[in-house]
């Protein structure tokens, strides 16, 4: 017999009520209840970062966080970050750097550095190589989205002006 609670979480702007089985991952809840696949599910374990997203503004690994966990929680997954269809600014530095290939890390790693952009606007190029650290691309070799991050941050700094 399974265990289930009720929960509505905010994912994007969008409430979400549904009744989940208490073991259910925030990956999967995301991806099956919400139908929102952006959210790619990878090692399973938190190592790899393909599954992070903004919870309550900070970046976690929904493959390590319970649905539950989300109750009254306001989540902002990749599909989250443009505005009627118009990439946001690290999505379109990504485009003009080519910082990916398959894709499958990326819309972890814009996770990731949305949250670190915010906290640190003015990164250096070894801060944003820490900050990538914990994401796992097998493709790009990182130069590519370390371009394209402190591109992104170099505009972002010149909107604000």
């Amino acid at each position: 017999m399974s265990d289930t609670r009720e929960i509505t979480v905010n994912v994007n702007g969008v409430a979400y009520s549904r009744s989940i089985e208490t073991r259910t991952t925030l990956v999967d809840f995301l991806r099956q209840e919400c139908a929102l696949t952006g959210t790619h599910v990878g090692c399973e374990h938190g190592a790899c970062g393909a599954c992070t997203v903004l919870v309550d503004g900070h970046s976690v690994r929904s493959c390590l966080m319970l649905g539950v966990q989300c109750h009254h929680s306001h989540v902002q997954t990749v599909e989250g970050l443009a505005s009627d269809g118009v990439l946001n600014v690290l999505q379109q530095a990504f485009q003009d750097h080519h910082a990916l290939q398959c894709g499958f890390c990326t819309s972890g790693i814009l996770m990731t550095m949305t949250e670190f952009l915010l906290d640190n606007p003015s990164p250096s190029e070894p801060e944003v190589r820490e900050m990538l650290s914990g994401n796992v691309c097998r493709c790009t070799g990182y130069l590519p989205i370390v371009d394209a991050v402190l591109d992104a941050a170099k505009k972002i700094r010149e909107m604000k002006k």
